[in-house]
């Protein structure tokens, strides 16, 4: 991969294109060197994948470098809510209607499938934090909010299927409701007062005292840790409260570039932690794509998710991003493009292994459940990964000449 990096920027590949067959070659579909258990190794693929997506969502907090009272903070929170909300209910409809789901399985189906990725198609996502460009800028804050954002629903489908666990989810009205915005603000209030703090505290004692110097590499694992571990303890949603700190640091960084005195240590502290956070990101994304890919090989392909994939990519993304960004200040290309580039990854692949760990056993008629929805979710992810990795450069390509041009 270091000696093809370039080469990849010129191809209509992306890395996960590369990394997915080769797990697959590894699995028991291809030489058999490796074989995971997506049931019995759930516990252990639940953190592996946790890991990874609590990395990527710091890392797409710290290039978000615009001020939140921008205006082009709006889409993005469209596309993590409005139109994840809309993906989810068409995805139930699929799930009850045209899959015969129960409507608790189907519920939990769409709210794995539901989430983008911020990661698996680099050349989509913000480059770099000066790039302000409203679909690159849109795409890296859906991926950023929406794996946090679906959490209640995976939490909701669960509870309807009798996990006790969930059961407060589906509770009465109120509670359930009340337990669905607490942990979307706790989890907002949390990352954000955790990355302001100690960014702060970092940057005070870097410049009146010359105390802690270096070590960005814990800095950024401590805040990690730290804002998802309050979150938990308060019942937030950690991946929220993650995204949120990394949006924070970098507005510490931005508002000290106001500042002579103070620019210079702020940036470079948050830019080599930002700088550290993309090389962990590339070894996660590595690790997680080569795992689908393991897992994809000893289940085979499923005809339902190719279904699934088909109607998520082709009718369902296109129908939720164009409701959801009615009246929105974006070009038709701008507007094409985030409707195509609804990339599916980690995120979904998480909540796949962290649902098995409940409801495995479950029977969905003659066969289990984990039976009939990891082909499925497996499908969809390396469908997406596919196609998505292909178009994402000739697109943005021409993407960036028809900007040119205007």
């Amino acid at each position: 991969m270091a000696m093809m990096e370039s080469l990849l920027h010129r191809l209509p590949f992306s890395p996960a294109m590369l990394y997915l067959p080769v797990g697959y070659a590894l699995g028991p579909g291809g030489f058999g060197l490796l074989d995971l258990d997506p049931v019995r190794h759930a516990g252990e693929l639940t953190h592996v994948t946790e890991i990874a997506l609590l990395i990527s969502l710091f890392t797409v907090g710290l290039k978000l470098r615009l001020p939140l009272n921008d205006a082009r903070w709006w889409l993005p929170v469209r596309l993590g809510t409005l139109t994840m909300l809309l993906t989810i209910g068409l995805l139930t409809a699929v799930g009850y209607f045209l899959l015969g789901l129960p409507i608790g399985p189907a519920i939990l189906l769409s709210a794995i499938i539901a989430p983008t990725d911020p990661v698996l198609a680099s050349d989509v996502q913000v480059q770099d934090p000066a790039d302000y460009d409203r679909l690159r800028f849109s795409l890296s804050g859906e991926g950023g909010m929406n794996d946090g954002t679906t959490f209640p629903f995976v939490m909701i489908g669960l509870g309807l299927m009798g996990v006790p666990m969930a059961a407060h989810f589906t509770g009465s009205g109120f509670a359930a409701v009340g337990m669905v915005l607490w942990g979307i603000v706790a989890g907002l209030l949390c990352g954000w007062l955790v990355g302001r703090r100690v960014g702060r505290l970092v940057l005070y004692l870097r410049q009146r005292h010359r105390l802690a110097m270096g070590m960005e590499e814990f800095l950024t694992l401590g805040l990690i840790a730290l804002s998802f571990g309050i979150a938990e303890l308060i019942h937030g949603i950690g991946f929220v409260a993650v995204f949120a700190t990394g949006v924070a640091m970098r507005r510490i960084e931005h508002k000290a570039s106001s500042n002579d005195s103070g620019a210079s240590d702020a940036a470079s502290m948050t830019e080599t932690v930002l700088g550290f956070n993309q090389q962990l990101e590339r070894l996660a994304e590595f690790v997680v794509v080569l795992l689908l890919g393991i897992l994809l090989s000893g289940y085979g392909f499923s005809h339902e998710g190719l279904l699934v994939a088909l109607l998520l990519l082709v009718v369902i993304r296109p129908v939720a991003v164009n409701l959801s960004m009615l009246g929105a200040t974006v070009t038709r290309s701008q507007r094409l493009l985030i409707s195509w580039f609804g990339i599916r990854g980690i995120g979904s692949l998480y909540y796949l292994v962290f649902s098995l760990q409940y409801v495995a056993p479950v029977r969905l008629g003659n066969s289990l459940l984990s039976d009939r929805f990891v082909p499925l979710v497996l499908t969809v992810l390396a469908v997406s990964i596919m196609a998505h990795g292909m178009t994402s450069t000739p697109l943005m390509q021409w993407y960036r000449r028809r900007r040119r041009r205007v």
